[in-house]
């Protein structure tokens, strides 16, 4: 059974910095491309973030526009968990943050159950 489970979460003054961790178990990590999206209440859940694994072992890491320069992803193969470091939090960054997995690029097979960020003075 594959299990994302997320972590990291929780509240933060505006400008501050957060990093969600999403443990992965289940699945060949190294063979899938990670992301991470956000939903609020009543909208569409939004992409943030997704890095995948090319040639030569490189990292190739894309990023939503609204958090270009702000957020990096990253992942650690060896603990099969990816990471979202955020950094400048803006109020508009609050959401519900989830990882997910998939083999190829616009197929997300698994999902976290995802985690609170709340960005709020």
């Amino acid at each position: 059974e594959v299990q994302l489970v997320e972590s990291g979460g929780g509240l933060v003054q505006p400008g501050g910095s957060l990093r969600l961790s999403c443990a992965a178990s289940g699945l060949t990590f190294s063979s899938y491309r990670m992301g991470w999206f956000r939903q609020v209440p009543g909208k569409e859940r939004d992409w943030v973030a997704s890095i995948y694994i090319g040639a030569s072992s490189t990292n190739y890491p894309t990023y939503g526009d609204s958090v270009k320069g702000r957020f990096t992803i990253s992942r650690d193969n060896a603990k099969n968990t990816v990471y979202l470091q955020m950094n400048s939090l803006k109020p508009e960054d609050s959401a519900k943050y989830h990882c997910a997995a998939g083999p190829w690029v616009g197929s997300w097979l698994y999902w976290g159950q995802g985690i609170q960020v709340t960005v709020s003075s």
